[in-house]
């Protein structure tokens, strides 16, 4: 035989087998689309055919790892809203029933179309759209007031302290969710990024690590004021976010070196981040950061990467020990996707930070605080603490009478219990109330290092029964606040109470 036609032969012996060993990795396919048609036509009530499409993809992947999942067309937005810091609305934080009797609105958003409009914190909302509020749960009144930029939402409101109604029609427009959050409110609404009672000291709060949190970050910490000599970023409760933006975040504090590292399949190393030199704040600036049992993935990276660098110190609690990545791989054209644990992610010590099943409390994983700075709450110290925190982030110097009743705290709150499927991608991805508060980069490809859906996946308690009884200490506030005073001595100045 001639080589020539050897040679083809063998080519084409070779495609074929690979056709062969194609059609037998995906021979399952088709006994998922047979089960699939058996089941719609034969099953004794009549079945959806998307539905059991997506238990179908659900099933599948929920048995990789607990933060692998399939996200329906129905929740993909919202993953995308969540995560990129922004929706179609009208700008109010909500809350409903069991706290309160009616819909009532805990804040407006600073210079949103509700705040315009001359929303108020207090105010009922009767109706939306027509629709009497009274029963209505808190999900369904968000997505009402939900909408594209420009379309209008009709609400009857009663305004505190008035027995009379006005109706009000807003028009939506996009809304930013905030993720870099402060102390407390001013009376226009806008945060204050320093102690109440510690002006040389600032606060930072970061919830989530999205789309527009390095930017705000930024912002905050190149217009603070020349007084403030040290800094605290309370990370307690973040249940992660974006890969990209807690490496940006962490390069906003030092200026070379290892951030992070992820590795792939096999412990192969796929990507290294190391530091810039644009950093936002002086090298010499004492930094705090606080952290919690459900302080996870993203918020891990930057605590890990600023304790590694001697950077800052950890105080609080040892972290949740959530170390891997999950790729948004949309699939449907777009309408569905999913995210998928594609590597995991060391510290630039090289230690590792993802707890394992089965890992001890010996065992290496999360981060821990710095020597002396460990600060344990017990369960019902750390419930009064966060409730006061809430308290706090809702009120405005002008409406503390008006906003919420004592024991008010949103049922978005997901860091009751720790992340474990997603984090909300609801609004609380955010931790912030029910706000009715996402344009994407690339979400092919977009790294998350977070827990989005948590409260879907049913790991979070009715956050509604809490209620705040007296005033309780934050032991791990105060612990950070003393090492500030020990590093910035006597150039602290104190305020008078």
């Amino acid at each position: 035989m001639p080589a020539r036609n050897l040679v083809i032969v063998l080519l084409t012996a070779i495609v074929a087998l690979a056709c062969n060993q194609k059609v037998q990795r995906y021979r399952y396919a088709n006994t998922i689309t047979e089960a699939v048609t058996t089941i719609e036509q034969r099953y004794v009530e009549p079945v959806d055919p998307r539905r059991l499409f997506e238990d179908a993809m659900s099933g599948m992947v929920q048995r990789l790892d607990p933060y692998s999942s399939y996200i329906s067309a129905d929740r993909y937005q919202q993953f995308q809203e969540s995560l990129n810091q922004e929706f179609g609305g009208i700008g109010i934080m909500v809350e409903g029933p069991p706290r309160v009797p009616r819909m009532t609105v805990a804040t407006p958003l600073v210079g949103t179309p509700a705040y315009r409009a001359g929303m108020v914190a207090g105010d009922i909302i009767l109706e939306i759209d027509g629709q009497s509020t009274e029963g209505m749960s808190l999900e369904d009144a968000v997505k009402l007031m939900r909408g594209e930029k420009g379309s209008p939402v009709n609400l009857l409101v009663q305004h505190p302290g008035s027995e009379e109604t006005q109706a009000m029609t807003i028009l939506r427009d996009t809304i930013p969710v905030e993720s870099v959050l402060g102390d407390r409110r001013r009376p226009d609404g806008s945060w204050e990024y320093v102690l109440e009672d510690e002006p040389s000291i600032g606060y930072i709060r970061i919830t989530t690590f999205g789309e527009r949190t390095v930017s705000e970050l930024r912002d905050v910490l190149q217009a603070a004021d020349p007084a403030i000599k040290a800094w605290i970023l309370d990370m307690r409760g973040n249940a992660g976010g974006l890969l990209h933006s807690a490496v940006e975040t962490c390069d906003l504090f030092i200026d070379e070196g290892t951030i992070v590292s992820t590795r792939g399949r096999g412990g192969r190393i796929q990507q290294e981040f190391f530091a810039t030199t644009d950093m936002a704040i002086d090298p010499s600036t004492p930094v705090v950061v606080l952290s919690d049992r459900f302080s996870a993935s993203a918020a891990e990276i930057v605590a890990a990467c600023l304790q590694d660098h001697n950077r800052a110190v950890v105080v609080g609690e040892r972290s949740f020990g959530k170390g891997t990545v999950q790729n948004i791989l949309e699939l449907d054209r777009g309408r569905s996707a999913l995210k998928l644990t594609t590597a995991r992610y060391w510290r630039p010590s090289g230690q590792n930070i993802h707890r394992v099943e089965g890992a001890s409390e010996d065992d290496e994983w999360g981060v821990r605080p710095n020597e002396g700075m460990e600060v344990k709450l017990e369960e019902e110290e750390y419930t009064q603490v966060r409730i006061q925190r809430r308290e706090r982030d809702l009120m405005s110097g002008a409406e503390q009478s008006t906003t919420v009743e004592p024991d008010a705290q949103d049922s978005s709150d997901n860091d009751k219990s720790p992340p474990e499927n997603e984090r909300t991608t609801t609004d609380p991805e955010s931790s912030q109330p029910n706000s009715e508060g996402a344009n994407s980069e690339d979400m092919n490809s977009k790294d998350v290092v977070t827990e989005t859906e948590n409260a879907e996946a049913g790991g979070n308690e009715d956050a509604s029964s809490e209620t705040a009884t007296q005033p309780i200490e934050d032991r791990q506030l105060q612990r950070a606040i003393q090492y500030l005073h020990e590093r910035i001595g006597g150039d602290v100045d104190r305020q008078a109470a």
